[in-house]
């Protein structure tokens, strides 16, 4: 079966909350302005938007339940942090139940909570799109939004940056693999 982006808007409104759902539309409507200003497949961008926090719904410890089950605990922080699992989830289940095979797409799924090192421009793209979306209202939002839609990799940087600070400002934890992606954009950054 092949399915549409109108059965993805569907099955999110179907399963978020009222406010996860506008957030979802809100990351759609970002991330495809932000894909037409840097030459990316819209299509794509819509797709991992729209699926982006599929899993979200699910407790803490279903999410934690079915990142064993699918084999998706990469690091001894996923177990204590079972909320940063839904972008891997929701990515397992659209390429096991609704055969999504493009990998880029899947990536950026799985990727949109704590990025990756050699983050395709699609996953960079979600990953700073569900931060900056326009229902996101937070001290220094709009300079990131200004920053991303100027630069894709240097937005995407200042979000790591404003993540991490965020983080620390709240005594949590940076999660390993937000510190590796961080290092490898701004080492290529550097270059």
């Amino acid at each position: 079966m092949s399915y549409t982006l109108d059965y993805f808007k569907a099955l999110a409104a179907e399963n978020l909350t009222e406010e996860r759902f506008q957030h979802t539309i809100g990351v759609e409507a970002w991330a495809g302005k932000l894909a037409l200003k840097f030459g990316l497949n819209k299509q794509a961008a819509a797709l991992a938007a729209l699926t982006h926090d599929l899993a979200k719904q699910f407790s803490l410890a279903d999410q934690l339940a079915k990142a064993k089950e699918y084999n998706l605990i990469y690091y001894p922080e996923d177990l204590d942090h079972p909320q940063v699992l839904h972008g891997r989830i929701a990515a397992y289940v659209l390429e096991n139940e609704y055969q999504i095979s493009d990998r880029d797409i899947l990536n950026a799924v799985a990727n949109h909570t704590l990025g990756r090192p050699e983050m395709s421009p699609l996953e960079m793209l979600i990953y700073s799109a569900d931060l900056t979306e326009p229902g996101r209202n937070f001290p220094g939002v709009d300079k990131l939004r200004q920053k991303l839609y100027h630069d894709l990799s240097r937005g995407t940087l200042a979000c790591l940056e404003h993540t991490m600070q965020y983080l620390k400002d709240n005594k949590k934890v940076i999660h390993p693999l937000t510190l590796l992606t961080y290092k490898d954009l701004k080492h290529k950054l550097s270059i």
